[in-house]
């Protein structure tokens, strides 16, 4: 009796594992539904291929899928993962190594949902969590675009460097279930229409919080929208700091007014900072073409999320500071960076950013300081004309010791709270980054 009640146990639980592999094995390779199954073929309406191209601005789709001096949205930039380094694909319409035998409903799967056709589970770099929100009328304009405004370029795309078993793709399905919305936009009756303009882009197309809102272990964002506290809150990601988009008046958007928002995203530059790292691509060749009732959206939306005075700590005031030739970081600073950013710190506004109640001089996060003082900056093309003025990089100057120890400077000079640099932190980016290029990818989409 024993025997048959374990037989009996045994085959139960085999049956109840079949059922469940087969759940999960439709899970896995289940396609999103899309509204787009009856349409097939790419509108050639010139103004919709040219909303589309705007769309593209919008979403900043040439920031991760092109390179210098290559086509357009060929792919091939290489991007590291904790688990390993995967790179862009190229998404112009050629019909062997790009996007051209997408349908739109494909290309919705793909754009929204993070699905290839196959049932090809793409890495959400990608950001589909962001995009997800698109709307479908600036779904059907941005594939227009992409079939008919974009050059198709014959390049294959390149292999992922993460090894096997980690490079199996089906788990991406789970993640999918638990991190990834699927509802597009809904709009709050609440706020008024340049409020949810404003939301819209920065949570969907802008996908701001890929950079901007810290990661949870599974990489995922801790909040997709102004609901949860951590969206835009600031964030660690590929050797730069991404600062707070919310009102902490330290290290986030506290001290900025509307128009200098707008200011920021439009020329580049403001009283308060200057774009660098990341954030100079995505000027380049995204926020500066947007229209300037989309970027009085995006300002009015920002100022609305509340900081965190607990987190963020007693508001930077200016402090004149006390002459300390002998101390660490303080020669190195009137010789290297005074005639820039001043001896009193506070720059020459717009050109030369403020040193005193910098973001980076405020976040306990040094990483953005380190970067681009080891790497300097891109250069900053606005209008089509290149900035003349361009931080240096001074890993060769310098060594690890002395830019840790003029950067503890600016960190305790005038207000400033950041906290000392330690040279270990300084060795270990100067191993994982290079110089910042010279020759910016700038995007000529037509």
């Amino acid at each position: 009796m024993n025997n048959r009640r374990f037989a009996r146990t045994v085959g139960w639980l085999a049956l109840a594992g079949l059922v469940a592999a087969a759940l999960l094995a439709w899970y896995v390779n289940r396609q999103p539904a899309s509204p787009f199954a009856q349409e097939a073929a790419a509108s050639s309406e010139p103004a919709l291929i040219s909303r589309g191209e705007y769309v593209a601005r919008l979403s900043d789709c040439v920031a991760c899928h092109s390179l210098p001096g290559k086509a357009p949205f060929a792919g091939g930039l290489e991007m590291a993962t904790p688990l390993g380094a995967i790179h862009a694909t190229n998404i112009t319409p050629d019909q062997g190594t790009g996007i051209g035998a997408y349908s739109l409903a494909d290309f919705d799967r793909a754009v929204r949902h993070g699905v290839a056709p196959g049932g090809r589970r793409l890495y959400p770099a990608m950001p589909y969590p962001s995009y997800a929100k698109l709307s479908d009328d600036d779904v059907r304009a941005l594939y227009a675009f992409f079939m008919h405004g974009v050059q198709p370029a014959k390049q294959p795309n390149i292999p992922s460097d993460i090894p096997w078993p980690l490079n199996m793709r089906w788990p991406i399905a789970l993640w999918n279930g638990l991190f990834a919305p699927t509802a597009t936009y809904a709009a709050k009756p609440s706020q008024d229409a340049l409020w949810n303009r404003g939301a819209y882009i920065v949570q969907g197309p802008g996908h701001c919080g890929s950079c901007h809102t810290p990661r949870g272990l599974a990489f995922n964002e801790k909040a997709l929208d102004e609901s949860g506290a951590p969206f835009l809150a600031g964030a660690l990601l590929d050797g730069w700091y991404a600062p707070s988009l919310r009102q902490d008046p330290n290290t986030g958007l506290g001290r900025w007014s509307e128009p200098e928002i707008v200011q920021f995203l439009k020329s580049g530059r403001n009283q308060h900072a200057v774009v660098y790292g990341s954030m100079t691509e995505a000027f380049n060749n995204s926020t500066q073409f947007m229209a300037d009732d989309d970027l009085a959206a995006i300002a009015r939306y920002l100022k609305s999320l509340p900081g965190d005075p607990q987190r963020d700590g007693t508001p930077w005031h200016y402090v004149t500071a006390e002459a300390r030739p002998d101390s660490p970081g303080a020669h190195t600073y009137a010789t290297r960076c005074a005639s820039c950013h001043g001896l009193d710190g506070k720059g020459q506004p717009e050109w030369m950013p403020p040193l005193a109640g910098a973001t980076s001089a405020l976040a306990k996060e040094d990483a953005s300081a380190i970067n681009i003082t080891l790497n300097g900056s891109q250069r900053i093309v606005a209008a089509g004309v290149p900035d003349a003025y361009r931080m240096p990089a001074f890993r060769e100057q310098l060594t690890d010791a002395q830019i840790a120890e003029v950067l503890s400077f600016v960190r305790s000079s005038w207000g400033n709270s950041g906290g000392a640099v330690d040279a270990k932190a300084v060795a270990k980016l100067r191993g994982h980054t290079d110089p910042a290029s010279s020759s910016p990818i700038i995007l000529h989409m037509r």
